[in-house]
């Protein structure tokens, strides 16, 4: 499975770590100076998680980062999962018509 958030779509994304040397002008020094520019990757924080959603009346299995857990907090699992297209709506059920009384 790839390292991307179910909820988000968050992925790995790529970028790049300076290293400098050398005492800042404004402490008295004659400034910094790049040494080192190396390639570093920066991570979603994903966890799989069991959510309960009440309106399915059952648990989902979902691979989330922190983020969409706060987002899950603050919406409801319900509305969150199914902008995301994880679960199907919940279709009302129809009342029976009785016969019997007429």
């Amino acid at each position: 499975m790839s390292r991307v958030c179910e909820v988000t779509k968050k992925r790995t994304q790529f970028g790049r770590s300076i290293a400098r040397r050398g005492k800042p002008k404004c402490e008295g020094g004659i400034g910094l100076k790049t040494t080192g520019i190396s390639k570093r990757t920066f991570k979603p924080n994903l966890q799989k998680r069991k959510i309960w959603v009440p309106e399915l009346n059952a648990h989902v299995q979902v691979k989330l980062c922190k983020k969409a857990l706060k987002t899950i907090d603050r919406d409801g699992p319900y509305r969150v999962l199914l902008k995301a297209g994880l679960i199907k709506p919940v279709k009302p059920k129809k009342k029976k018509k009785n016969k019997d009384k007429e």
